[in-house]
């Protein structure tokens, strides 16, 4: 059956088009690194490896989050089957229709990579260099034979200086990490990924959920972890999501410009410290309450005390 020349062509448009629309979404190495930097910063702090080791082979194992092994399998660090009993996914690589680990997010891919070096018996000598030697790490995963292509520690530590990664190695403890920096290699303000989801209140970076989302989307989809959302929100970890609420991704502040906010029906201290930014627990302070007393219609909640007015 012959295809006449004209379907032929459409076909090649739609297919070229397709193409071209994929690529314009490809995500770039600056918003990836600002996407992953606190997942890897986490990970260095509970077992060791190097967030700039981390993130330096996630970018470049997975193109960025572009590869089809990170898109289709989540796979971010190229880490095959081995002794792996969950998910599998088939890739062509050094052989064809290799397996590799099928994971059902990004974030379990980054856990999986830490433990993955962390308890094989090969990768143990790494952990006896200090975290902050990028090189001697990149060098030894080489050495260790994590990858085959002779220049691997080299592109490793390119990344790394590239783009100042190994100033995330120095962060010594958890109190640090929401003033991790954010990287790019101009001085302009490069969005970060996501950013247009997201918007800004009492200088507070937060985003408004949609229908289908949960915590762990919204913190995946801003490399952050749920238990930071929950903090940042003053929630419970039972906490059920809702539509149109405002998620806060970075911590509240203390104040607000306001002065004062009078209670309107239906709102709650915790609705009026989601309004303005503010934790709630300076707003019980405050205005002399204990946590978790109720307010009343009409009354009138401090949000600066008399001194900051």
């Amino acid at each position: 059956m012959r295809v006449s020349n004209y379907l032929l062509a459409s076909i090649l448009i739609l297919w070229f088009n397709a193409n071209s629309v994929f690529a314009g979404e490809k995500i770039t190495r600056e918003e990836y690194l600002n996407k992953y930097r606190m997942v890897a910063v986490q990970d260095m702090l509970s077992t060791g490896v190097p967030a700039s080791i981390t993130l330096a082979q996630a970018s470049l194992e997975s193109e960025n989050g572009n590869s089809p092994l990170a898109v289709d399998a989540n796979n971010h660090f190229g880490i095959k089957c081995h002794d792996w009993t969950g998910s599998k996914y088939y890739h062509d690589d050094d052989a064809k229709q290799e397996c590799f680990r099928h994971y059902t997010s990004a974030l379990e891919s980054f856990d999986d990579h830490s433990k993955f070096l962390r308890n094989r018996p090969r990768y143990a000598f790494l952990f006896d260099l200090p975290k902050t030697d990028y090189k001697a790490w990149a060098t030894g995963l080489k050495q260790a034979g994590y990858a085959t292509n002779p220049e691997y520690a080299e592109r490793l530590i390119k990344i790394i200086e590239d783009n100042k990664l190994y100033e995330l190695d120095k962060v010594e403890s958890m109190k640090k990490i929401d003033k991790l920096p954010e990287f790019s290699k101009s001085e302009k303000n490069v969005p970060s990924f996501n950013e247009k989801k997201t918007a800004y209140n009492n200088g507070i970076q937060y985003t408004v959920a949609q229908k289908g989302d949960s915590y762990d989307k919204i913190a995946e989809e801003n490399g952050m972890r749920a238990w930071q959302l929950f903090k940042y929100n003053d929630l419970p970890k039972n906490a059920i999501i809702k539509e149109g609420q405002r998620i806060y991704l970075k911590p509240k502040k203390r104040r607000p410009r306001e002065e004062f906010h009078i209670i309107q029906q239906g709102e709650t201290m915790y609705t009026v410290s989601q309004r303005y930014g503010v934790k709630i627990k300076f707003l019980y302070k405050r205005n002399l309450m204990k946590a978790g007393e109720p307010v009343k219609l009409g009354q009138k909640i401090w949000l600066r005390s008399k001194k900051e007015v």
